[in-house]
């Protein structure tokens, strides 16, 4: 495989190869940001077991132009009512840190939240981020989210609540 000119970042997006878990489930056990830290529920809040899902997550592998993977990006259900029209799809991305600032985030979100529409009939792809964490606000919007507002204390982590900022593609966004 050709090798990628210098200065030049490709991204692309796979599903992992079998030889590949191992790789990913030890990204999953290493948290590589304040923002992977997922930890224990609260107590006395419901956890995954006793909230019924509609579906479970489904990832790809980001990979840079020599197929190295890089990071991962996932997707799952959330309902914004009881009716299937009011199903949306919620992105979520982990970049490796030697990876981050190069462009790859942002063309990894714009590159699934296209593939979203094309293969699902929803009109809302959204992703949130802590209000803290500039560099992905800033990806989401050069991947075309448009920021929409902060959902106060919706995220456990760390050992505390916090506040995301929630961003949003619409299929009819230009």
């Amino acid at each position: 495989m050709a090798r990628t000119p210098p200065g030049h970042v490709v991204t692309r997006l796979r599903p992992a190869r079998p030889d590949e878990s191992e790789l990913v489930g030890e990204w999953r056990s290493d948290p590589q940001s304040e923002y992977e830290d997922w930890g224990d529920p609260p107590p006395g809040i419901a956890t995954s077991e006793t909230i019924p899902q509609p579906h479970g997550m489904d990832e790809l592998l980001i990979t840079d132009g020599d197929d190295r993977p890089i990071g991962t990006i996932g997707w799952h259900q959330v309902l914004h009512g009881p009716n299937p029209g009011s199903i949306a799809l919620d992105i979520g991305i982990a970049l490796r840190p030697q990876f981050r600032g190069l462009g790859h985030g942002a063309r990894a979100q714009r590159m699934v939240a296209e593939y979203l529409f094309r293969t699902f009939s929803v009109h809302r792809v959204q992703a949130s981020t802590d209000v803290t964490n500039i560099a992905e606000q800033k990806s989401l919007e050069h991947a075309g989210f448009v920021r929409e507002g902060v959902m106060r204390g919706a995220q456990w982590r760390a050992g505390a609540w916090h506040d995301l900022v929630c961003y949003a593609r619409l299929r009819d966004d230009a």
